[in-house]
C-alpha cells in the first residue's frame, strides 16, 4: 500500500511537472508572438504586454530597448538593456547594445565595459570590435582603437573602406602614416590603392597595385577609371596594363594601343584601347577579317538606320606629351555611306576643361573602292595629358539623321613631329 502511494504521488508531480511546463512553454510561446507583433507594428504598449506576461524572458526586454532607441528614448532603453543583459548575460548580442546605448547617454566608461563583455563572448565578430575601436579612438587612445578596427576589419572586409577614411584624417593625410596606421594587408591592399586615387595620391596607388594580389578584372577597371578620372593617366595606363614600369621611360605615351584592331573588341573596355559603342539599333561593330589593310583584320562598322549622330561610336584615350606637334595616320574605306552627318576622325583634348576639339580628318566619303590615307595633325596644350581619338558624325541639319553604308577602319599610328 505504502508503495502505490509513493507511485501515485510521483506520477501526481510529474504529471503537475508537465502541466506547468506546457502552460510556461505556451506563456512564453505567447509572449515572443506578442513582441514580434508590438515590434513590427512600433507599438510600446504591445511590448509592455508580452514583458508582463513573461517578465524574465530578456527577449521581451531586449525588444522593447531597441524600440525606445527607434523612437529616441535612450534613457528608457537602458533600463530594458541591463534588464535583459541581468537575465542573459551570455549574449554578445545584448552587451553590444547595451554598450551602443550608454555610449549615446555620454557614458564612456560604461559603454567600454559593455563592449568589453561583448568582445570577450564574441572576441572573433566583427561589430562588437568595431564599435569598441570607434570608441576607444573617440576616447584618444589610439593604439588599442587601430587593434580592434583592423581586427574588425579582416573579419569584415566590408569595414575596410571605413577605416582606411578614418586612417587618412588620423595621419593628417599623410599616406606613409595611413598605412603604418592600417597595417593592410595584402587583399585590402586594391581598397587602398582606390582610396589613394581618389584622394590625389596617384603614385601610391600604384604602389598600393603592384603589391596587391589576385585582382580581378572589375576590381582593376575600377582602379583605372578612378586615376583617369583623377587626371592620373600615366598610372592609370600602368594598371591598365596590369603593372610594370612607369614612364620616366615616354614609350608608353604618343602610341595609339592596338591601332589595327588584332585584339578582340570588348564593351567594358575601361580607361584605354578601343572602346566602341554599344551595339544598338542603327549599328553594328565588328572586327572584319576581309581585305585588311595590314594585319588580319580591320574595324568594320555597319550603320542600318538611326543612331545618336552626337554619340562617339568609337573611341580610344591616348597619353601624350604637353605642348607637342603630333600627326596621326589611319586608312578607311567606305561602301554605300549615306547621311546627312558625315563620318570623321577627331581628337579632343581630355585635359582641359570642355575637352576642346583640336584636330579632326576631312568627312569620308560616301564611297571608296580602296583604302584611303587619312592624316590630321595637332598641337598638344602646355597641360594637355592625353587625348581622345574618337569616330563621330559631323552634326546634322536635321533630326532624326539616319545613317545607311559600311565603314572599314585599320591602321591607326601617332607620330610626334616636335615639341612647341
Amino acid at each position: 500500500m505504502h508503495r502505490r502511494s509513493v507511485r501515485v504521488l510521483v506520477s501526481f508531480v510529474a504529471f503537475v511537472a508537465c502541466v506547468w511546463g506546457l502552460w510556461a512553454s505556451g506563456r512564453t510561446t505567447l509572449a515572443r508572438l506578442i513582441v514580434k507583433y508590438g515590434s513590427a507594428a512600433v507599438n510600446p504598449g504591445t511590448l509592455d504586454t508580452a514583458i508582463k506576461l513573461t517578465p524574465a524572458d530578456a527577449e521581451g526586454h531586449y525588444a522593447r530597448a531597441e524600440l525606445s532607441n527607434y523612437l529616441g528614448q535612450p534613457a528608457e532603453a537602458l533600463s530594458e538593456l541591463e534588464l535583459a543583459v541581468s537575465l542573459r548575460p551570455r549574449d554578445y548580442a545584448l552587451w553590444l547594445e547595451l554598450g551602443m546605448t550608454r555610449d549615446e547617454l555620454e557614458d564612456p566608461d560604461g559603454a567600454l565595459s559593455a563592449f568589453n563583455e561583448s568582445v570577450r563572448l564574441a572576441p572573433h565578430y566583427s561589430k562588437p570590435r568595431w564599435q569598441r575601436g570607434n570608441l576607444l579612438f573617440r576616447m584618444g587612445r589610439y593604439d588599442e582603437a587601430f587593434v580592434d578596427l583592423r581586427n574588425a576589419a579582416t573579419s569584415n572586409p566590408g569595414l575596410l573602406p571605413g577605416l582606411i577614411d578614418l586612417a587618412w584624417g588620423a595621419s593628417g593625410h599623410d599616406p606613409g602614416l595611413t598605412e603604418q596606421l592600417l597595417q593592410i594587408q595584402t587583399s585590402g591592399r586594391l581598397n587602398l590603392a582606390t582610396f589613394f586615387a581618389n584622394h590625389g595620391q596617384p603614385e601610391n596607388a600604384l604602389t598600393q597595385f603592384r603589391l596587391a594580389q589576385n585582382v580581378t578584372d572589375e576590381k582593376r577597371r575600377d582602379l583605372v577609371t578612378a586615376l583617369v578620372t583623377a587626371g592620373a593617366y600615366t598610372e592609370g595606363f600602368v594598371v591598365w596594363r596590369n603593372g610594370g614600369s612607369t614612364s620616366s621611360d615616354n614609350s608608353i605615351k604618343g602610341t595609339v594601343y592596338d591601332g589595327g584592331f588584332e585584339s578582340a573588341l570588348t564593351f567594358s573596355n575601361e580607361g584605354f584601347g578601343w572602346r566602341p559603342a554599344h551595339d544598338g539599333p542603327g549599328l553594328s561593330l565588328s572586327l572584319d577579317p576581309n581585305s585588311p589593310y595590314a594585319g588580319a583584320r580591320s574595324l568594320r562598322i555597319d550603320f542600318n538606320g538611326n543612331s545618336n549622330p552626337d554619340l562617339p561610336i568609337v573611341t580610344q584615350l591616348v597619353l601624350v606629351e604637353p605642348a607637342a606637334h603630333y600627326k596621326l595616320s589611319f586608312v578607311a574605306r567606305t561602301k554605300n555611306i549615306s547621311t546627312g552627318g558625315p563620318l570623321l576622325i577627331i581628337v579632343k583634348d581630355t585635359t582641359t576643361a570642355g575637352s576642346p576639339r583640336i584636330g579632326s580628318s576631312s568627312p569620308f566619303p560616301a564611297n571608296s573602292e580602296s583604302w584611303q590615307v587619312f592624316n590630321l595633325e595637332f598641337v598638344t596644350g602646355a597641360t594637355t595629358r592625353a587625348v581622345m581619338i574618337s569616330l563621330q558624325r559631323a552634326g546634322c541639319a536635321s533630326s532624326p539623321c539616319p545613317i545607311f553604308g559600311t565603314l572599314n577602319l585599320d591602321s591607326f599610328s601617332l607620330e610626334r613631329i616636335s615639341g612647341q
